[in-house]
């Protein structure tokens, strides 16, 4: 199927979602061929003339917005404990009473919001999708561009700590030679971006919008890119099909491989990490589960009660980052509800796991000739489910030149661990400076 280059993106969206609602009737309308195509369709829309428009954005939470969260978290209907105790079926009763009740009465979203406007924020409309993203330019003779892509339950202020890390090197320590000119936007549907209108956001999708931002918008004909999470996903996909404007490729979570007719034999590091994965989607992957189907379901609980947002959250900030089971080890209070303020007042909970729902449907599937050939770093966390042995990783990738296994840090290593993270993109992405 091709895709004219005057097409507009709500027409061949609204009929690629037709189409894909036919599901086994016509299988190949969903192959790889559509969504490539769409996401080039996104990426090669003819831009307005002269450069797109840039605006500067500023946080501002009407008043009325944070009064209402007070208010319905007053009136709370709490659930009985569970018999289990702790954390075992989901998040402890007797915590979320206590971090919902200082979201209440303690909790100053007005002094968050003023340091997340201590960092140039910016809005910008690319193919249709109004993108918000900060941008900081890095202190250095010569600064690499670099976008970092967050994941879910994630926002734009995970990279907070690690921002002045990579782009003022000198003042934290290191070489003013190694600074990063930062771009880190909201996801399509998370935060301060705009929800998708139609379906069919994919990290595919996302990867074109990501090349259009940082080339037509900004000005760079090159750059370097880090996600872990959704964010590694949607790094891959540049990798797969954006080679062409990119230095390199720093992943925490590998492209899963093509394992069908033709693949070699898995090694016996490869079916002992299968193992682990299968453990992992039986204990852990509910939540991933309901998100790719019925993420609508989901949302009504999730927008009318901030305690629910919380506890839906807050079991996985817990859950996957190294706290050794205490997430306050890992997380302030203060640093909690700022997210989840984030997801509360922006309302974007239900958009953000559409993302979910619209990957499991229109992502094209990984096929035997599918590696990333540009350099690529893969940079793995102590979480056991994120280990893969490297012989699964090559099996994706042609041009592994850095391979890390951090000695501490969980799933939200930007946060979590950001000087060790902040030494393995510089040590990576050094080779590409001239």
């Amino acid at each position: 199927m091709s895709v004219p280059h005057a097409q507009s993106r709500r027409s061949f969206l609204g009929r690629l979602a037709g189409l894909a609602s036919v599901g086994s009737m016509v299988p190949e309308l969903t192959s790889r061929a559509v969504v490539v195509a769409m996401a080039r369709a996104e990426s090669d829309a003819a831009p307005a003339p002269g450069r797109p428009v840039v605006a500067p954005f500023h946080i501002a939470i009407p008043e009325p917005v944070l009064a209402d969260l007070r208010d319905r978290l007053a009136r709370t209907r709490w659930p009985d404990a569970s018999p289990a105790g702790g954390w075992a079926q989901g998040t402890n009763l007797a915590y979320l009473r206590g971090l919902t009740e200082y979201w209440r009465t303690g909790f100053d979203w007005r002094k968050h919001e003023q340091r997340l406007n201590a960092l140039p924020q910016f809005q910008a409309e690319v193919a249709g999708h109004r993108l918000h993203f900060v941008h900081v330019r890095g202190r250095g003779p010569k600064p690499l561009p670099l976008i970092l892509t967050h994941g879910w339950p994630s926002s734009f202020a995970e990279f907070e700590k690690i921002i002045p890390l990579l782009t003022d090197p000198a003042a934290h320590g290191g070489d003013a030679a190694d600074a990063f000119d930062v771009v880190a936007p909201s996801l399509p549907g998370y935060g301060f971006s705009a929800r998708p209108a139609e379906p069919g956001m994919t990290t595919t999708v996302i990867a074109a919008l990501w090349s259009q931002l940082m080339t037509r918008h900004l000005g760079y004909a090159r750059f370097c890119a880090h996600g872990g999470d959704i964010g590694a996903g949607v790094t891959n996909r540049l990798g797969l099909y954006h080679a062409e404007v990119l230095h390199g490729i720093h992943v925490m979570a590998a492209l899963p491989p093509w394992l069908g007719p033709g693949a070699a034999p898995q090694s016996p590091a490869e079916w002992s990490y299968r193992a682990v994965l299968e453990a992992w989607e039986q204990d852990e992957e509910a939540y991933g589960h309901l998100q790719r189907t019925r993420p609508q379901t989901l949302a009504y609980g999730m927008h009318d009660s901030p305690a629910a947002l919380a506890a839906w959250i807050v079991e996985k900030l817990r859950s996957w980052s190294d706290c050794g089971g205490d997430i306050g080890n890992r997380f302030t209070p203060d640093q909690l509800l700022t997210g989840l303020t984030i997801y509360w007042a922006t309302e974007t909970f239900g958009s953000s796991v559409r993302l979910y729902y619209d990957g499991a449907r229109f992502s094209p599937p990984i096929g035997p000739d599918d590696r990333i050939r540009v350099p690529a770093a893969i940079a793995l966390t102590t979480e056991a489910v994120n280990r893969v042995p490297r012989e699964r990783a090559e099996r994706s990738y042609t041009n592994i030149r850095q391979w890390t296994e951090f000695p501490r840090g969980g799933h939200f290593m930007a946060h979590e661990e950001p000087a060790l993270l902040a030494d393995d993109l510089r040590d990576f992405f050094r080779r590409f400076r001239s």
